[in-house]
């Protein structure tokens, strides 16, 4: 790991005059948490940055070779420093780190490196992590915050899964899109009022926007379903896959991308599987299990809301989800997004999403692995899986990517 003690830490007196700028993912979940930690009193500003100028930025300071997520990321974060729109001296920049084996790891450090290269070293870089690996005085997540933030990606789980499956039949046309931005405004307004995080109003709240997009009306038509699966930037965000969501909806498709929380889920039951094998201390078991049966306990409630209605598919609960993958994967295949990766796969067919984009970033082994690797598997049990892997870098053509998705929908049945 390289060596920090030089970074600038962000300081409790920045936190009223700095802006903090942070790189986009998927787009419902991140404006949603933004809100969350704006109504803390930060200022936190979302990228939507898109376009060939930010991959641009981000090969002048990240190696081709190293994580096209990587590249992105801090392209977009480079090039909103270059824009002119913020005050060098008041601005700050905000990154996750999973301190895995990931090369999301080093993030921070590439950033930084960026940074220095620019002559920028004096602007701070706020780690955001649950690892304990740095820490600042200006930023702390505290736990109202955390419950917050956990309670703004089941919503933006929701919100995504609804939209997907409502817009491609609504009568009028940008009906879905306006009411998940309707419903953004009404969540970030309970938030700040110390309304709707806990489970009990989160069911209650679940249950009104499943209703709300019930109502929204629709014509019924024929349409391909595809699913999305891949690395999880890749996998959600418009600006690595070339608007992927979009472009399927041009072409007459219902899409599925599977949620966050699942993510979640995993990562919090590796910890546990962890522990068990190889040992750890008994309050970090303890945390673990309280946050799965945490995450699980919303993952119910989102299912059950979407089962009331029987236009509307739900995903299947994250215990499906590793029985399936127990099939053709070993549970220990966790790198990455690891064997939930395959299950998704396997998951999407089974609901009815026999058609699946695997998005392959360039240089994400894990992923190349339990995604493009276990392809041949996957058909093995599901003959009638079609799945197309797209690999996502800076020297792969939007219209390339576009005619292989095409090839893939030309022979969906």
């Amino acid at each position: 790991m390289a060596d920090d003690t030089s970074r600038v830490e962000f300081t409790r007196e920045m936190k009223d005059t700095y802006t903090i700028l942070t790189p986009n993912m998927a787009p419902i979940h991140f404006e949603l948490i933004k809100n969350v930690f704006n109504s803390f009193g930060y200022h936190l500003d979302l990228l939507t940055t898109t376009g060939r100028e930010v991959v641009d930025e981000g090969l002048k300071y990240v190696h081709n070779d190293t994580c096209y997520p990587a590249l992105l990321s801090i392209g977009q974060l480079m090039h909103a420093l270059h824009s002119g729109k913020y005050d060098l001296n008041k601005v700050a920049l905000i990154m996750t780190q999973t301190g895995g084996g990931c090369r999301a790891s080093n993030y921070i450090h590439l950033l930084r490196k960026a940074l220095k290269k620019d002559g920028l070293e004096h602007i701070p870089v706020i780690s955001l992590n649950l690892s304990g690996l740095e820490s600042n005085s200006g930023f702390k997540l505290t736990l109202p915050m955390l419950r917050r933030a956990i309670a703004a990606l089941t919503y933006g789980d929701l919100l995504m899964l609804l939209k997907n499956q409502t817009k491609p039949y609504e009568l009028t046309p940008g009906e879905s899109d306006g009411l998940v931005a309707e419903w953004i405004q009404k969540l970030t307004g309970l938030f700040e009022a110390g309304k709707a995080f806990t489970q009990r109003e989160v069911r209650a709240y679940f249950e009104q926007i499943t209703g709300s997009f019930a109502a929204i009306k629709t014509e019924k038509r024929e349409k391909l379903k595809v699913g999305i699966v891949g690395e999880i930037y890749v996998k959600y965000s418009a600006l690595a896959n070339n608007g992927l969501e979009e472009f399927l909806f041009r072409q007459g498709c219902e899409v599925m991308v599977p949620g966050i929380m699942g993510f979640m889920i995993f990562k919090v039951d590796n910890r546990l599987q962890d522990i068990e094998l190889y040992g750890g201390s008994a309050a970090k078991k303890q945390l673990c299990t309280a946050l799965k049966w945490y995450f699980t306990k919303f993952e119910a409630d989102l299912i059950a809301a979407v089962k009331k209605y029987p236009q509307f598919t739900p995903p299947a609960p994250y215990s499906h989800l590793k029985a399936l993958a127990g099939d053709v994967i070993g549970h220990g295949c966790k790198m990455g997004e690891g064997w939930l990766l395959t299950a998704e796969m396997m998951e999407l067919v089974e609901s009815g999403y026999e058609n699946v984009v695997c998005t392959q970033p360039f240089g994400c082994l894990p992923n190349h692995i339990v995604g493009k690797g276990m392809i041949r598997k996957v058909k093995n049990v599901y003959p009638e899986a079609n799945i197309v892997p797209i690999d996502y870098d800076p020297s792969a053509t939007q219209v390339n990517q576009e005619n292989r998705i095409k090839l893939m929908l030309s022979v969906a049945t």
